[in-house]
């Protein structure tokens, strides 16, 4: 049986492999080494920033604002890196060499 720290590696394993797999079905999903790391580090920082907050938050409202908070910017972050829809000069730089 897998530790309950390992759990938090689980959906960031699963996730990872659904563009894997797309790589292998479609020409249209070209993700480097680069992209996988990227991603792997904000989903695990996702899932610890949200088991770090439910851990330190009691009140029922206060759970749902701050998992809000914490999925906007997680969305937004992707966003960015994705398409640079914010054109943050870290974005620029990445898809100027890509």
């Amino acid at each position: 049986m897998l530790n309950k720290k390992w759990m938090v590696l689980l959906p960031l394993l699963l996730l990872l492999l659904l563009p894997l797999i797309g790589m292998f079905i479609s020409d249209e999903i070209n993700w480097s080494v680069f992209d996988f790391i990227i991603m792997g580090v904000l989903i695990l920082s996702l899932s610890l920033s949200i088991k770090l907050f439910l851990n330190s938050t009691k009140k029922l409202k206060y759970r749902f604002i701050g998992i809000g908070f914490i999925l906007l910017v997680f969305l937004m972050i992707w966003a960015d890196l994705a398409v640079g829809i914010f054109g943050t000069p870290f974005c620029r730089q990445l898809i100027k060499n890509s």
